[in-house]
């Protein structure tokens, strides 16, 4: 069997629905209840149901075979994995957000909130820009409004929260979406079926 970590949530929703259209379904996730594992002789895989920041570990320490995983994850961890194919789902899109009116007039080190600190620092390297990368773990859009950052960088996907709480986008940096990934060694033994799986996928998210 094939094992395959999925994140809990919409995305990992999202993600058993392509797979059961590739005909690679294991039961319904929503049914679930509290069980974290499902699988499927018929289909050949097994479903792991995880924390989505935790998906590209348990792939990149073969406790997985496969994984889906959104972008900004791969991104921010740096994970030792195949990227095999872009999903098409979860879209939204890693940007720099500030009070609205705010100017970058590079004059002093700017400061800059994230849950995303390598993303950001990484960024900020690319402009030669002096930084201040304050790391925050929720309520990112609270930072510059408080006065602990100038600016934040964070994922957006309508934009709506930051409206909200009278914030704009600055710049963007990367489209986000979800990523199959495969754990490198297993790749090697199980080639075959992991590139028949992703070329099935690729067959749905292309309709």
């Amino acid at each position: 069997m094939l094992n395959i970590a999925l994140p809990k949530g919409r995305l990992g929703e999202q993600a058993h629905e392509l797979l059961t259209r590739a005909c690679y379904g294991g039961g319904s996730l929503s049914d679930m209840g509290r069980k974290l594992v499902i699988e499927s002789e018929s289909a050949g895989v097994r479903y792991f149901l995880v924390k989505p920041s935790d998906v590209a570990i348990y792939v990149e320490h073969g406790a997985a075979d496969l994984g889906i995983v959104g972008k900004d994850i791969l991104e921010e961890d740096r994970p030792d994995v195949y990227e095999l194919l872009d999903l098409k789902i979860g879209r939204c899109r890693m940007c720099v957000a500030a009070k609205k009116g705010f100017e970058d007039d590079g004059s002093s080190v700017l400061r800059v909130a994230s849950k995303f600190t390598n993303i950001a620092e990484r960024y900020y390297a690319s402009l030669g820009r002096e930084v201040d990368i304050i790391k925050l773990n929720g309520s990112i859009e609270l930072a510059p409004l408080l006065g602990l950052s100038d600016v934040i960088v964070d994922i957006v996907e309508s934009g709506k929260t930051l409206r909200d709480n009278d914030l704009t986008v600055i710049a963007e940096i990367m489209p986000i979406s979800a990523r199959l990934i495969a754990n490198k060694v297993v790749y090697q033994f199980k080639s075959a079926e992991i590139n028949e799986l992703r070329d099935s996928l690729g067959v749905v998210t292309n309709d």
